[in-house]
């Protein structure tokens, strides 16, 4: 079968679940609550995974996330209310005419995140380490600031009013495109050369490989993922808030792709989910859930440095075990002659004159 049919059953196969969950899920057969919270999953899965790309694929620190993430949620947002209303109406006001709204609203959003990305990227990614840490740190801060101060999107009262879309299709149907793409992007050449600064920087540009651009597209495509991100948040209950963009907001993303394992696209999705679910599971226990929550974390980075699903994580050990095993029953690399009869019974190559040096 071609790859690309192969791939467009795929997708279709995908769409065609995610269509019938959120059939199920809009029918109101599980408990609400539940529903919020895997939805609320689905929005961390793609801040999660497209931070991964930067920090961990590329081994650049940013903890500047939720900025991104704001640019993004307010730029959609202001679409939506001044102009999106208008283009659902005119295209007849049903499920379509919401459908193309919040596609561009999306585009929109995750344009202007990835303009600020490239804004942010081009003077500060030529730093390495921490001083990129306290760039991204400070350009997170400058975007909660300056959203405090413009009236046009409420400033320090939020902007409400924002259309609520709460489909569980939209969600995970961003959350499914990001992991496609940022695994695609890891694949390819492109990828290879992330990864190639991440392990030794002044060697990938001894190889003749460009630091400063890879790093920038690299930052540029994260930030347009974490705006497509911001987009669904601010669909997702109507309204935003400055503070809801604070740095604490992205150490939690960061927490997230620690947890998983920097470098695992499977690490960022499971760590993404924990960090939703684990503060509801631990509800219960009001008066100490927060100290909980902390010290698993605690516990889980003094134990396992690398994450669930780090370099060593199981799923990779899993990996390693597997191709070996294949290797040694396919006559691969790791199938060596075991007996001299093999080496006698060769036959003799002629030297390049035609005469047997034997």
């Amino acid at each position: 079968m071609p790859r690309y049919l192969r791939n467009l059953i795929i997708a279709l196969v995908v769409i065609a679940v995610l269509i019938g969950l959120d059939f199920v899920f809009q029918g109101r057969m599980l408990n609400p609550y539940f529903v919020r919270i895997l939805m609320l999953s689905g929005i961390a899965i793609t801040l999660a995974v497209s931070l991964n790309l930067i920090n961990g694929f590329t081994g650049q620190f940013s903890i500047g996330h939720a900025g991104f993430m704001a640019v993004g949620a307010y730029s959609s947002a202001y679409f939506s209310v001044n102009y999106g209303v208008n283009l659902a109406n005119s295209l007849g006001g049903g499920k379509v005419g919401w459908v193309v709204a919040l596609l561009v609203s999306t585009l929109i959003g995750a344009f202007f995140a990835g303009l600020a990305g490239l804004a942010v990227g081009i003077p500060s990614l030529r730093l390495r380490g921490d001083y990129l840490a306290i760039v991204t740190l400070g350009f997170g801060q400058i975007i909660v600031v300056f959203l405090n101060n413009i009236e046009a999107v409420g400033g320090a009262r939020g902007y409400s009013g924002i259309p609520i879309v709460k489909s569980f299709f939209w969600i995970f149907l961003v959350a499914v495109l990001t992991i496609v793409i940022v695994y695609n992007i890891v694949n390819s050449a492109f990828g290879r050369a992330l990864i190639s600064i991440r392990e030794d920087e002044l060697a990938a540009e001894a190889m003749g490989v460009n630091t400063t651009r890879y790093k920038v597209m690299a930052f540029v495509i994260s930030s347009a993922l974490a705006g497509a991100g911001g987009v669904l948040l601010a669909h997702f209950d109507g309204y935003l808030n400055p503070k809801s963009f604070e740095f604490i907001k992205s150490f939690e993303i960061l927490i997230m792709i620690i947890l998983g394992g920097l470098g695992s696209i499977v690490g960022s999705v499971l760590g993404a989910i924990v960090l939703t679910v684990l503060p509801e599971a631990l509800r219960g226990f009001a008066e100490y859930r927060m100290v909980i929550y902390s010290l698993l974390l605690i516990i889980l980075m003094i134990t396992r440095p690398q994450g669930l699903l780090g370099s060593t994580g199981p799923l990779k050990a899993w990996r390693k075990r597997r191709k070996l095993t294949a290797e040694n029953a396919g006559g691969g690399p790791a199938a060596a002659p075991t007996s001299p009869s093999t080496v006698a019974t060769q036959p003799e190559r002629p030297a390049p004159g035609g005469e047997n040096l034997r």
